[in-house]
């Protein structure tokens, strides 16, 4: 088992050295003194004010983000040309910009707006702003207290086989992420409506909270019929009747003022690609995991009566009823760690502190997020793994 990794490793050039091979070490024990977080590490903020017209909402931020910006889409335009070649490049470009005339506004305009600010071409925006649909890898958790307090983490990793820097061991589109993370207060009428983490200028939603209503992180799910399809679907068949993913999260941020109104509009509406939904609310027993394919959903509801299991949710990128890859197991660290320090240690250091676990905290982690609904507190702190880490 451990020479079939090797081998896959060596194809995808991230197995460069022996020190790759001595960091197999999937699980090494629990993290127990992460918390609290490098104030340091802390990602700055910045308001989205929802009352200006699209095309300026994301213009300051841009301004200060701009290089960072523009060097990550190098880097990704880059890689696409190394793999697929100019021609293949240039008929994806090509479509993305047919692409971008179809997306529902304000999305669509504030993209342009982005575009002008950062002097990016619109398709190159567009491609930036289809991540989740292409790839991406997360863990979430949700923890209830014996008080019924529930509180809500996640660890977003992102960049796996974009580019494996063998002189750093870091996979390059993570660290050309991390200076474009972001905490966002959406505004109306000079009031937070919600608060999120985002990548500046990704006007989607991945990880939100609402106060006094229910925070939210969403997980890449795979599947054959997946957001390649969906993606088909839409530029050929001109399918608009469904929704793309994160900009469901954000309608749902934007308009749902109840947990159960929430995690309806989560279940229910039609997407382009498969995903995990990780819902919170204020209230005791109000946190699932929807596990959605496009058309159809299964709800995992945490307990409300007090129990080994009935306390946490812990979702990676795997369902639910089904055992991780052996080669990519971070829930059973995960749920190991919940479960040695117990019910009555539940609160947002004893998240922080699983989250920093490895390989539940990977060379893949671009941040990690706390999350609490009544206060409507939300942090994010940028992520470095140490050797030894496990690439993902």
């Amino acid at each position: 088992m451990r020479i079939l990794l090797i081998f896959t490793l060596s194809l995808l050039g991230v197995y460069s050295s022996y020190a790759i091979l001595t960091q197999y070490m999937p699980f090494v024990g629990c993290e127990k003194n992460a918390y609290p977080p490098d104030k340091s590490a802390a990602v700055p903020h910045y308001t989205i004010n929802l009352d200006l017209p699209p095309e300026r909402r994301w213009a300051q931020m841009i301004g200060e983000k701009k290089q960072h910006l523009i060097g990550l889409i190098d880097d990704v335009k880059n890689l696409t040309l190394s793999v697929f070649g100019e021609r293949i490049f240039n008929i994806v470009i090509h479509n993305l910009d047919k692409l971008t005339a179809t997306l529902p506004s304000p999305y669509r305009e504030e993209m342009a707006g982005i575009s002008a600010a950062s002097g990016l071409p619109v398709p190159e925006v567009t491609l930036y702003n289809i991540f989740y649909e292409v790839f991406t890898l997360c863990t979430s958790i949700i923890i209830q207290d014996p008080h019924g307090n529930l509180y809500h983490g996640r660890n977003l990793d992102f960049g796996l086989f974009m580019g494996w820097d063998s002189k750093t061991d870091q996979w390059r589109l993570s660290q050309l992420l991390k200076p474009l993370v972001v905490q966002l207060d959406w505004q109306k009428g000079g009031k937070t409506l919600y608060s999120s983490i985002n990548y500046a200028g990704y006007v989607g939603l991945l990880t939100a909270v609402k106060k006094d209503h229910f925070s939210f992180s969403l997980d890449e799910r795979f599947g054959l019929n997946g957001g390649y399809m969906g993606l088909l679907e839409w530029l050929l068949f001109k399918d608009y009747n469904q929704k793309w993913v994160t900009f469901l999260t954000r309608e749902v941020m934007e308009e749902a003022n109840t947990y159960e109104e929430a995690k309806d509009k989560l279940s229910h509406t039609r997407l382009l690609a498969p995903v995990y939904f990780i819902l919170g609310g204020a209230k005791p027993g109000e946190g699932c995991i929807i596990t959605r394919w496009r058309d159809n959903f299964n709800i995992k509801d945490i307990g409300i009566s007090h129990g080994q299991d009935s306390w946490y949710l812990v979702e990676t990128n795997y369902d639910h009823w089904k055992s991780p890859p052996f080669y990519d197991n971070r829930r059973t660290p995960a749920i190991h760690c919940l479960r040695a320090e117990g019910q009555k240690n539940a609160s947002l250091q004893l998240l922080y502190n699983v989250l920093s676990t490895r390989p539940v905290l990977n060379k893949l982690t671009t941040y990690t997020s706390l999350m609490e609904v009544k206060s409507g507190s939300l942090g994010a702190w940028l992520r470095h793994c140490e050797d030894p880490c496990w690439p993902w």
